[in-house]
Order: C-alpha cells, then sequence, then structure tokens
C-alpha cells in the first residue's frame, strides 16, 4: 500500500512538472513572435494610380525586412506582379524578378519594368497602356518562409457608353458583347467603371452586360418603364446569366486615343459605302462608335451633323446644348441605323497618328 501512495506522488509531481515546462516553452515562443513582430512588411503608398490609354504609370509598391532575420544581402528576395480577375479568384501573371532574373508575361512583354529606385523598391513600371490593363495588381515579395503582398488598382481615364448593333437591342450573348466593345474601339466595361459614369450622370434602361458577367443597368431618374418611379436611383442589376444564351445590350468603355478624330467636309451627302471611300481618300478610315465617345468626353467635340460611324450607325456629338442638336444635354446623339443607301448624311473620320 505505501508502494502505491509513493507511486501515485511521484506520477503526480512529474505531471505537475511537465505541466509547468509546457506552459514555460509555449509561452516563451508566444514572447519571440510578439517581439520580433513580421521579418517582412509590403506597402503600397497609394491604393489607386490614375493614368489613360497610351500613357505610362508606376505601380507602387514597397518591402520592409528584417535584417537580423534574412542577412543583409537582397540577392534571394522574389518579386512577383499578377493581375487580379474582379472576383479575385484567378490571377494573371505579369512580371517576376529574383536577382538578375527576369520574366515578363503576355501582352506585357516589353511594356514593364521595376522602378527600383532603392534598395527596397519593388513598383512596377508599365508604358504604352492598354485599354486591357486596367484593374487591380498584386505586389508579391517572396523571401525564404516569408512572403507578403500589397493590392493596387490602376485606374484609366476614359467613358463608359451603352452599345447595341444593328440588329437591335438585347441581341448580344456575352461572348459577342465582348467582341461588339472591341470591334468600336473599346473593351466591356467593369462594374466600377458603369457605377463611376453612373455617379457622373449616365442613365440608360437598357440593361447589359459588365465584364465580370453580370447584367446591369444605371438609372439617375426613376421612372416607370426603368424599374419604378418610387425607386431610388441606382445601378440596377438583374444578376449573372447564362454567357452563351442569354442576349443584352452592353456597356463599353474607352479612353484616349492617338490620333484626330473629325468631320469630313464633303460637297454632298453619303452612302455608307461613299463615306468608308471619302475618309479613305483623305488618308483616314470611318470612325467608330468608342471614337466619337471619346472624342466628345475628354476632348469636349461638338458637332450638330449627323455623320456615318464603322458600324453603320449614324450619330454626332453634342457637348454643348443647344436648339436643334440636343437642347435638354450634352450627349452623342443617336440617329438609327439607316439603310446604308440612303444619301442624307456626312460622316466622321479618324486618322491614327504614326
Amino acid at each position: 500500500m505505501k508502494s502505491l501512495l509513493l507511486l501515485v506522488l511521484i506520477s503526480l509531481c512529474w505531471a505537475d512538472h511537465g505541466l509547468d515546462n509546457y506552459t514555460q516553452n509555449h509561452d516563451r515562443v508566444i514572447h519571440i513572435q510578439a517581439e520580433n513582430g513580421p521579418r517582412l512588411r509590403v506597402e503600397a503608398e497609394q491604393a489607386k494610380v490614375f493614368s489613360h490609354r497610351g500613357g505610362n504609370v508606376t505601380l507602387p509598391c514597397t518591402f520592409y525586412r528584417d535584417p537580423r532575420a534574412f542577412g543583409s544581402g537582397t540577392h534571394r528576395i522574389r518579386i512577383k506582379w499578377t493581375k487580379l480577375t474582379s472576383d479575385y479568384l484567378k490571377e494573371e501573371d505579369v512580371f517576376v524578378s529574383m536577382g538578375y532574373h527576369r520574366r515578363t508575361y503576355g501582352h506585357y512583354q516589353g511594356r514593364v519594368f521595376l522602378k527600383q529606385s532603392s534598395d527596397n523598391d519593388a513598383s512596377l513600371v508599365i508604358t504604352d497602356l492598354t485599354l486591357e490593363d486596367y484593374g487591380r495588381y498584386k505586389c508579391e515579395v517572396i523571401e525564404g518562409l516569408e512572403d507578403n503582398t500589397a493590392v493596387v488598382a490602376l485606374e484609366l481615364q476614359g467613358v463608359v457608353f451603352p452599345y447595341f448593333p444593328r440588329l437591335g437591342r438585347y441581341n448580344l450573348n456575352f461572348h459577342e458583347a465582348q467582341q461588339a466593345c472591341l470591334d468600336q474601339d473599346a473593351v466591356i466595361a467593369s462594374f466600377d467603371q458603369l457605377y463611376s459614369a453612373w455617379r457622373g450622370g449616365l442613365d440608360w434602361c437598357n440593361a447589359g452586360w459588365l465584364s465580370d458577367g453580370s447584367v446591369q443597368y444605371p438609372i439617375t431618374k426613376p421612372r416607370e418603364p426603368c424599374g419604378g418611379q418610387n425607386t431610388v436611383p441606382g445601378v440596377r442589376n438583374y444578376g449573372f446569366w447564362d454567357k452563351d444564351k442569354s442576349r443584352y445590350d452592353v456597356f463599353c468603355f474607352t479612353s484616349n486615343f492617338y490620333g484626330r478624330f473629325y468631320y469630313l467636309i464633303h460637297p454632298t451627302k453619303l452612302t455608307y459605302d461613299e463615306a468608308v471611300q471619302a475618309c479613305l481618300n483623305d488618308g483616314a478610315q470611318i470612325a467608330k462608335v468608342g471614337q466619337i465617345f471619346a472624342a466628345w468626353k475628354l476632348l469636349g467635340f461638338d458637332r450638330c451633323d449627323a455623320g456615318w460611324l464603322a458600324d453603320g450607325s449614324v450619330r454626332y456629338p453634342i457637348s454643348r446644348p443647344r436648339r436643334r442638336c440636343s437642347p435638354s444635354e450634352a450627349a452623342v446623339r443617336f440617329v438609327g441605323f439607316p439603310d446604308k443607301k440612303h444619301k442624307l448624311y456626312g460622316v466622321y473620320c479618324f486618322r491614327a497618328y504614326n
């Protein structure tokens, strides 16, 4: 009986002693982590940067490292830039750097490089910006087992415009909508771009595709045919639809162009084919819908003459509202898609600069 009691006492003492050791070790690990803090930190000085098509931009990114943990050299640091999709579920590789090794991906080749104004500068320079460059970018810095990230949004100056083809409204599936915007010197707009345009006064009562696959439309003046007269202004959301089978209009986005947009002075009115040839004879091409919207919004182009455009539509841009042109608002006025044989209109041309 004494032997059994002695064994129990020894076991209890060992358990208390082991528990004390475990607690001390556990506390010591937590204390070390709190003392050291993060060994690698990545920051972006600006959450958003602004530019325009054809411009250059720097996406800011700076990293801070603990030299006690990594040493003084930076040759083992890996810097990776990716572009995020609107839902953050996918990433597109843009640029990777490690030591003297560099790699650029896709349509960014020849247009991106690290700024490297200091040893801890991971900022990315993008030159000759395209409409597709718009979006959110992630800067990731990796050293050993440590890594950290920062996200920067690249915004482009431009204009959002609704679009439908000659076939009429609600005739585009998502893929056709993407192509329709490209054909008009534009890209399909994002929700953020449409929201910004709505805040700027865009009001359109027909639903259109956006780049994330959703279908929405902006209303600044609520009325019965557009969601109801007693509803609040806003961007109406139809939700996500089948990209192959569902058919809607589309909202496109375009930005500055490098060229000259103009109304061609011609002695007579023109059919569509004559308009195309007249621009060619003038060393230009018939203008696209995205170009007339960019000239109107970004350059203040104003002309009270209806003219043919490349898609067979007839429009004219008014930046100064007045009687007989656009008495109530500044807008690109839409005449329609007339018979291409009608000899009733002038033409808008575009000459790209070399």
